[in-house]
């Protein structure tokens, strides 16, 4: 999405301006991800995609963190390359639930580091396993003046609802929700524990692709490109909107088998005890989960909460409008984006701009995407969603 100034000063006599912020990807040292992941690779693909600034992702891994030291950092943002980055991580707990922690400098990542090494497992894995609960990693978190909270909060594997009924597993409200690819703002928004907690949406990228990175992202509003601007966004509501998936196009959206993608309705999992007709394990989804937690039968979103932008990849877009493979979309991709980034194709370019670089087949699927035209046959079990124009 375009930034836009607003012109119109607060009381500190700071223009306010926007920014396009994905806060949770992987470097190659976490668990199935791809070995091309680097410093640069993440840069080019997230300018290209339109965001402003990105998290490192891994930043407890010492080889990691050592290439995110390359780049220059001041009041908190590391410049690497044409994009900026902030220090990021995400910790898997003793009950196997997920946290995603940002920090305010290297000191403190060096702080924590030292805090936890004794009750984790494996330093050098990118996405570090602790012998700790989510209260215990947040009571660390707080001393080392980072943000903590439940990383793709939803999803049946590896999340706080997973296991979990209550956000005050952590002992505390949270900084943040990270709301996970198979829900959205108005999901999250029928739970009343929830509404006064700010909502991120990001990418938990596994690859420096044009798919991944920044697939979901936050609008956020700031004075200027700082760590404590970017941490009084989080905490005092100045996230303006969230951009990702329709909840459907998630991998966990419906209850579903995992290995044969047959889907279900709650009742009738239950009734199989949660074996499908293949044999393979049914997995409970996001919306059926969202039911039950639900304190709403519709949203209750605080006055204060950001929209929620419905959006798809690009290359996704491309690649079901050509009918054609993904390494031909991705060509298609970079031609395309020689006008402008990802989001502002997508978004806020002239058709009439995008008609002089792309064949009629993908400026009539922008066109749908903009007009709502675009339908997704909900993905579950482990199958994203798949696309219709």
């Amino acid at each position: 999405m375009e930034k836009k100034f607003i012109l119109l000063f607060d009381y500190t006599h700071n223009i306010k301006m926007e920014i396009n912020a994905d806060f949770h990807i992987h470097s190659r040292f976490s668990g199935g991800t791809s070995p091309d992941i680097t410093m640069d690779s993440i840069a080019v693909a997230a300018k290209k995609k339109g965001l402003d600034i990105v998290a490192t992702g891994d930043c407890l891994q010492r080889i990691w963190l050592n290439e995110i030291r390359e780049g220059e950092m001041e009041d908190g943002i590391i410049k690497y390359g044409d994009m900026n980055f902030i220090l990021s991580t995400e910790v898997e707990d003793r009950n196997r639930v997920h946290h995603l922690l940002l920090f305010p400098d290297f000191d403190m990542v060096e702080e924590f580091s030292r805090m936890i090494s004794k009750k984790a497992h494996d330093m050098d894995e990118g996405r570090v396993k602790l012998n700790m609960d989510g209260a215990e990693i947040m009571d660390i978190a707080l001393q080392c003046n980072a943000l903590i909270g439940a990383a793709h909060a939803f999803t049946p594997w590896t999340s706080l609802y997973a296991y979990f009924d209550t956000i005050m597993y952590y002992g505390r409200k949270p900084h943040f929700v990270e709301l996970g690819l198979s829900a959205d703002t108005y999901y999250a928004d029928r739970i009343k524990e929830l509404n006064d907690i700010t909502f991120l949406s990001n990418s938990d990228s596994h690859a420096a692709s044009p798919f991944r990175i920044g697939r979901e992202f936050n609008i956020l509003e700031v004075n200027e490109l700082s760590w404590d601007e970017i941490r009084k966004a989080i905490l005092l509501h100045r996230v303006v909107a969230n951009a990702g998936f329709p909840p459907e196009k998630g991998k966990y959206n419906r209850t579903a088998c995992t290995s044969c993608y047959r889907q279900y309705d709650l009742e009738t999992a239950k009734k199989m005890r949660w074996k499908c007709h293949c044999g393979g394990r049914i997995k409970k989804g996001v919306a059926d989960r969202v039911n039950e937690l639900a304190d709403y039968e519709k949203p209750s979103s605080p006055p204060w909460r950001g929209k929620y932008i419905h959006i798809l990849p690009l290359v996704e877009i491309i690649q079901v409008a050509m009918k054609t493979d993904y390494s031909t979309a991705v060509k298609k991709w970079n031609e395309l984006t020689s006008i402008g980034n990802e989001i502002d194709i997508l978004l806020n370019i002239e058709i009439e701009a995008i008609r002089k670089v792309a064949p009629p087949a993908i400026v009539e699927a922008i066109e749908a995407f903009r007009e709502g035209k675009i339908k997704i046959l909900p993905g579950g079990g482990g199958k994203y969603g798949e696309v219709l124009i």
